[in-house]
């Protein structure tokens, strides 16, 4: 049996510990604000707050996606969406007694371009009205290159935007029907270039593997014109195939979908291509050149992942806004409402929208850190005293299989994942997770980990 079929399981992508689905919900709105507060206090003082805005909004459905989107070609619903997202601003503000200091904001959605820029700077500049800006903050927002305009790049610049991600996945137009989404290289080499002529120092693309009826020689294509145009990083990820969860992936069947060996041909085609154009791997799916930021906090020790995946910059309180957006205290974590409408009425009637939260443990806090440095840093370490601890000594003990062959290596007290381990990143940290191990039902909460 090969490592790719043997380590084939359903897993987390571990953009948080405990994962969403694991929460234990043992937080209500007043215990909240109190972590939030402390949050704040240390995140002011420290290195700022990041904030995270949710824009759900798309005018047609991406088949492939598993985004929280609400799909429509109505315009109006923009005003009474973003009058929404400065009410829970507001009501954020009212658990400190000082001015936030902002280190980022990321603008994810759906399609963030979605909205007019008009009614953008409309809820940009609201935001920063509240705020001192961190001298160097970092802005970033996703956007579609189809409806992404030049007025966008200027308006979101002059606010401070400096980096764009595009949503590019496949070039080919047999996976774009498929995934129903379509933008040509000529229409993403036009919008990348207005967005450095605007001046956007870092812009990302979004690429992903494993999709309906991709193959290794369109794959081939579109990296080849994405290194032709070469972005400053790039998200590689494998598509995460839950029809079960997500019916609009229910348009292609799983006969559609590169099996296992498949997927895993499309990811070395990719990561051999990527690093032979230049770009450095980052952890377990990103890659940037030597210039950008990301590369700079690999080499620095200060990655970071976090709900929109790999960043350089950690943050004390990752405060979200927005239908289905979570937040992250540091020593808890809460989610808004997920439908836009309940969200909405919710926040209009002057209540925070806390729809699920989980408040963490000294376990919690434990495995949290060590899956952190796993993802982020490809090794982690452990003290004598933490042997103590029954469940940590189960965590490793789950180990065995993926040392036997040699994905990691374990030495004093240290765990460093090996090269050929890097693939399997996931599966390695699903021994550090308690909450897996201990569920009865799972198979169809994740995607496949190859």
């Amino acid at each position: 049996m090969s490592l790719v079929s043997k380590y084939n399981k359903a897993a987390p992508r571990y953009t948080s510990y405990p994962t969403v689905p694991f929460w234990e919900n043992n937080l209500n709105v007043d215990q909240w604000k109190e972590h939030l507060k402390k949050a704040f206090v240390l995140a002011n003082q420290a290195d700022g707050i990041s904030l995270y805005i949710h824009l759900p909004y798309c005018e047609s459905l991406c088949t492939y996606c598993a985004c929280n989107t609400r799909i429509t070609v109505n315009h109006k619903v923009e005003e009474p969406y973003i009058d929404a997202v400065l009410k829970e601003w507001k009501l954020n503000l009212t658990c400190i007694n000082e001015r936030p200091r902002i280190k980022t904001i990321h603008l994810g959605g759906g399609t963030p371009t979605f909205f007019s820029p008009e009614n953008l700077h409309y809820l940009i500049s609201s935001i920063l009205a509240d705020c001192n800006l961190l001298a160097h903050h970092d802005f970033s927002f996703e956007a579609h290159p189809a409806n992404t305009t030049e007025e966008h790049l200027k308006v979101l610049n002059a606010l401070g935007f400096n980096r764009i991600s595009f949503g590019i996945q496949d070039f080919d137009p047999i996976v774009q029907e498929a995934i129903n989404r379509y933008q040509s290289v000529e229409e993403v080499e036009t919008i990348v270039n207005a967005a450095r002529k605007n001046g956007y120092t870092s812009i990302n693309f979004d690429l992903v593997y494993g999709l309906p009826f991709q193959k290794k020689e369109g794959l081939k294509k579109t990296l080849e014109a994405v290194i032709q145009l070469k972005p400053d990083r790039i998200a590689f990820y494998s598509y995460a195939h839950v029809p079960w969860i997500k019916p609009g992936q229910r348009k292609f069947t799983d006969l559609d979908v590169p099996k296992e060996n498949e997927k895993a041909e499309l990811a070395r085609l990719g990561n051999a291509m990527l690093s032979q154009a230049g770009y450095h791997t980052i952890a377990m799916d990103h890659f940037a050149l030597t210039h950008d930021a990301l590369y700079q906090a690999l080499i620095e020790n200060r990655l970071h992942r976090n709900f929109m995946g790999y960043t350089e910059h950690p943050a004390h309180l990752l405060l979200a806004l927005g239908v289905s957006s979570i937040s992250d205290a540091g020593s808890a974590f809460a989610q808004n409402i997920k439908t836009v409408e309940p969200y909405i009425a919710c926040i209009n009637e002057g209540n925070w929208p806390l729809q699920k939260g989980h408040v963490l443990d000294g376990n919690d806090v434990l495995f949290r850190r060590h899956i952190l440095d796993i993802m982020c840093h490809m090794k982690t370490s452990w003290t004598p005293s933490e042997l103590e601890n029954n469940q940590f000594v189960e965590a490793l003990d789950r180990l065995s299989d993926l040392e036997e062959d040699h994905l990691v290596i374990i030495k004093d007290n240290t765990l460093q994942v090996t090269v050929a381990g890097r693939p399997f990143l996931r599966n390695i940290c699903l021994c550090f997770d308690v909450y897996f191990h201990r569920a009865q039902l799972r198979e169809n909460v994740f995607s496949s980990t190859t």
